[in-house]
């Protein structure tokens, strides 16, 4: 016999699409196995046995035939009637005999060859051959789709995919830790959700505050008492599968051919139900077991007519009608597969189930052959969409990225990032990480966190750890807060600096930052100066001191003077953007110091006359041509700090004379080729600076800067130094390079606290040895030419080098 075990190639598919086949495939999949083993038993029956067995007719010899010799032709010729019985007239019957050829054997294999061709109806003699080509047919459609190159890819994928996903230790630790909330915290979530409908029905800045204050739940911080539930290794290879299910989403829900190729193989398996059912309705009476023959072969064995038996009719006719049973069944099947293929709505899948039951609120629902697959994996076991819906979640997947992080950066690794910030703080910076690792808030000693270019922050409740924190820098970050956090954040934080691209990523929750005392803002504002008032309102920030702008403002924004009445220095950076409307400049009484920069002002403002307060005054890479408004800065008697640099200033005028509270003075960078003698009247001026000019003389008055302390006249074109400089016994920085000067007089040994000299790009050609008393000076601090600094004497070249 033939055995079944041959034919398992119709059907094979990998063991793993099991979970793709519902309960009616793993029905007509036996279904098929029974009419399998039908049409292979009725094969093998048709080969090892005989089909037919035939006889000849007897048959009454004709009354018109007298002779012996007619009676074969007779007996073959006329139709079988009873032999007839001896009688006197006619004392003895008609013996039947054949050709006597010496091969009887033969002659009727033969015939009944001759018998099961032109006599046994074509029903008969194929019915297994059918019930195996039909069975074959059912088989090849119910797992096409698992073969055919456009979609079996697909499933191959989607199955490697899901069994990751099933056995992934991310996928169990993210169900156990929701299945795992204790009725406290649910209960927590009712009251919640209960305060919130409170604070719905009060006034409208409840509701805003309520909802800022709770956009992010507490649970998405990674627990790190089960930070070690997953290791490093495992941690990769999760992150890995939600980039894997990512892109599969995206490709496959882009068609259908999955869906459509299944209905068209269950249509087709309808169609050809009703075929098999039709025709073989019909057809099932004409397997018979006697089957008259008539061949015309009597010259070959003397006989015309025959009596066959088809051996096998009886057996053929049960297994017909049970075959017709099981074509039923599965037919039935197919009908009911029909009904839940257009029924249903399989190209949508909702995960509103496993939302609920878990709730990861973030799954979203898929379509398309994603959905189907799901469909039918839900026929198999639900469990497996549940776990696999865990890597389509963001939520889960940031959490992992959470884990992740925290294995990464351990607190150790974290404490040798630390260092000291311009604000002598101790200070963290993260650049570019996919998030906040939860080990920062275990460094209990830091005191400035800098976060840049980090998407998706969330500061925990943990943050409250950080009893020293007091400075916070968010560079292009989505920061997202707990309420916990924000609340010490507002009795804690001091300083917040924020660098954004949009103006979405300045931080609601900034504005009620009640203890903040230095405020840092740095991104791009729209020129139209209606749109401006984005910025909200800061008059919550009652301790604000310091706020600083770094945009293309085109006027003091209205935030600004919310808190004009307390706030002490202002910094509007403007990046070449005019800058017009400063009236509101007055408002700021309190004001100490102003930095005007990149603003584009062409006169010095006017408003700026009327803060009494003001110690510091920058208008630094402005347009100023005319400084003639200088005279009224002597009604500003705090004023120290002036500097003019990077402007278009030709002249200094004579009023200069009249600040006398002077104590830095930069004119750098500008076009002056004349210094006014009345210029060194401001006796107190310890930092002056005025290089990168087209000055070509100094005036000996500046000797009577006994303060001097620090004198740049660096890139100018001055040819010799007054004497009267060495007067200036206190000077520590002296930078006169890049001039035409040849000569450096030997007074600079006057100079006993000098410890920084620039001479370099001039035309000297001796040092004079006098640079030996200024014991202050290194060589470090000493910028020459080598060949220049070899001109010294050896033993001032060592002292020079000593440390």
């Amino acid at each position: 016999m033939i055995p079944v075990t041959e034919f398992r190639q119709f059907s094979e598919q990998q063991p793993a699409f099991r979970v793709l086949k519902p309960w009616w495939d793993v029905f007509t999949d036996y279904l098929s196995v029974a009419m399998l083993m039908i049409g292979v038993f009725g094969c093998t029956l048709q080969v090892m046995q005989d089909k037919i067995i035939c006889l000849p007719k007897r048959v009454q010899p004709s009354q018109n035939h007298s002779s012996v010799s007619n009676v074969s032709q007779a007996v073959a010729s006329t139709t079988p009637l009873p032999p007839p019985k001896p009688s006197p007239t006619n004392p003895a019957t008609v013996e039947m005999k054949g050709l006597k050829t010496d091969l009887d054997l033969q002659q009727y294999s033969f015939i009944n060859q001759m018998c099961y061709e032109r006599a046994l109806h074509w029903y008969a003699k194929y019915f297994p051959y059918l019930v195996l080509i039909h069975t074959l047919v059912f088989m090849l459609c119910s797992n096409f789709w698992f073969k055919f190159p456009g979609s079996s890819s697909k499933i191959e994928h989607f199955i490697s995919i899901l069994g990751k996903c099933f056995d992934s230790p991310w996928t169990t630790r993210a169900l156990s830790e929701v299945s795992g909330e204790d009725s406290e915290e649910k209960d927590n979530r009712k009251n919640n959700m209960s305060r919130s409908n409170t604070i719905q029905s009060g006034p409208e800045g409840s509701l805003v505050n309520s909802q800022s204050l709770k956009s992010i739940p507490e649970k998405f911080v990674v627990d790190k008492s089960t930070a070690g539930a997953l290791d490093k290794k495992e941690g990769e290879q999760a992150k890995a599968l939600f980039e894997k299910v990512k892109k599969f989403r995206l490709h496959v829900e882009e068609g259908d051919i999955l869906y459509a190729m299944y209905v068209r193989q269950t249509v087709l398996k309808v169609i050809k139900f009703l075929i098999i059912i039709a025709y073989n309705s019909a057809l099932v009476s004409k397997v018979q077991f006697t089957v008259d023959c008539n061949v015309d072969i009597q010259d070959m064995t003397g006989y015309k007519n025959f009596s066959c038996n088809h051996t096998m009719a009886h057996l053929f006719s049960k297994l017909s009608f049970c075959y017709l049973c099981f074509v039923s069944i599965y037919g039935l099947t197919c009908l009911y597969t029909l009904y839940w293929l257009f029924y249903r709505s399989l190209r949508e899948y909702s995960f509103e189930y496993v939302r609920q039951e878990t709730g990861i609120d973030d799954i979203p629902d898929v379509k398309n052959d994603f959905a189907f697959m799901l469909h039918m994996i839900d026929q198999y076991d639900p469990l497996y969409s549940k776990r696999f819906a865990v890597f389509l979640s963001e939520v889960s997947e940031n959490k992992l990225k959470q884990l992740n992080l925290n294995n990464e950066w351990t607190p150790d690794k974290l404490r040798q990032k630390l260092q000291m910030n311009a604000h002598n703080r101790l200070e963290l910076p993260l650049i570019m990480l996919s998030g906040l690792p939860d080990t920062v808030f275990e460094i209990t000693e830091l005191q400035s966190l800098k976060l840049e270019i980090i998407k998706n922050v969330m500061i925990p409740a943990t943050i409250a750890q950080l009893d020293n924190l007091q400075e916070l820098s968010l560079h292009q970050c989505s920061v997202k807060i707990h309420s916990a956090a924000l609340s010490f954040l507002k009795e804690n934080l001091k300083v917040l600096s924020v660098k954004f691209d949009d103006m979405r990523e300045l931080p609601p929750w900034m504005y009620g930052l009640r203890n903040l005392e230095e405020l840092y803002l740095v991104g791009s504002l729209s020129h139209d100066i209606s749109k401006n008032v984005t910025l909200e309102s800061l008059r919550d920030l009652k301790s604000l001191k310091i706020l600083s702008i770094k945009s293309n403002v085109s006027k003091i924004p209205q935030a600004v003077v919310d808190v004009a009445s307390h706030l002490q220095k202002m910094c509007i950076h403007n990046d070449g953007s005019k800058l017009v409307m400063l009236n509101n400049l007055k408002k700021m009484t309190n004001l100490t110091e102003l930095e005007l920069v990149h603003c584009d002002l062409e006169r010095i403002p006017h408003a700026v006359f009327s803060l009494l307060s003001l110690q510091e005054l920058d208008l630094k890479e402005n347009n100023l041509k005319s400084i003639e408004e200088i005279v009224s800065f002597q009604h500003l008697r705090k004023l120290t700090v002036l500097k003019l640099w990077h402007n278009s200033i030709t002249y200094i005028p004579e009023h200069i004379k009249k600040l006398t509270s002077l104590e830095r003075l930069a004119f750098s960078h500008n076009k002056i080729e004349v210094l006014p003698s009345h210029l060194f009247l401001c006796n107190k001026i310890r930092y002056l600076d005025l290089s990168y000019n087209d000055i070509r003389f100094i005036p000996p008055e500046i000797g009577v800067l006994q303060s001097l302390q620090y004198f740049s006249i660096t890139c100018n074109k001055v040819e010799s130094l007054p004497d009267e400089l060495y007067f200036c016994k206190k000077l520590k920085t002296l930078k006169i390079g890049k001039n035409s000067l040849s000569v450096l007089s030997p007074k600079i040994g006057n100079l006993l606290f000098l410890s920084y000299l620039d001479v370099k790009g001039n035309h000297f050609e001796i040092l004079p040895p006098e640079l030996g008393d200024c014991r202050a000076l290194k060589r470090a601090g000493l910028v020459v030419e080598d060949a220049l600094f070899e001109t010294l004497p050896s033993d001032i070249r060592e002292q020079m080098k000593a440390e």
